[in-house]
């Protein structure tokens, strides 16, 4: 990257890169699917976005680092909660994604498929 009067404006996305599981390339490094990012009129950097499948992973982890312990270790109801909040972003819209979340909560895609389907008869 650049560097200079752009490394603020770097810096301030880089967590939200970061957190999605995406990375940042030089903006003439940017290929057809990256997104470039301008900063007073300049192209900065670019966004490698991560595949959807990539995406869930990362979020899985983060999910994990937030709470302090493996996710297989909650209990019934903060594996509820989980399920909920990935349902909300979309995680089982992915391709294997109620496979790679049971996997992750030590549970059943069975399981999973319930907490789902008890969140809609709510």
């Amino acid at each position: 990257m650049t560097g200079g009067a752009d490394e603020p404006f770097i810096a301030a996305v880089k967590p939200l890169v970061d957190a999605i599981g995406g990375e940042l390339v030089p903006p003439d490094e940017a290929g057809r699917d990256d997104v470039l990012l301008s900063w007073e009129g300049a192209e900065v950097v670019a966004v490698r976005l991560p595949q959807l499948a990539d995406s869930l992973d990362h979020i899985l982890a983060a999910m994990e680092r937030r709470r302090g312990v493996p996710l297989a270790d909650l209990d019934r109801r903060a594996k509820q909660e989980v399920v909920r909040n990935l349902e909300a972003r979309g995680a089982f819209s992915v391709r294997h994604g109620v496979e790679t979340v049971a996997s992750a909560l030590g549970v059943s895609r069975f399981t999973v498929y319930n907490y789902l389907n008890r969140e809609k008869g709510r």
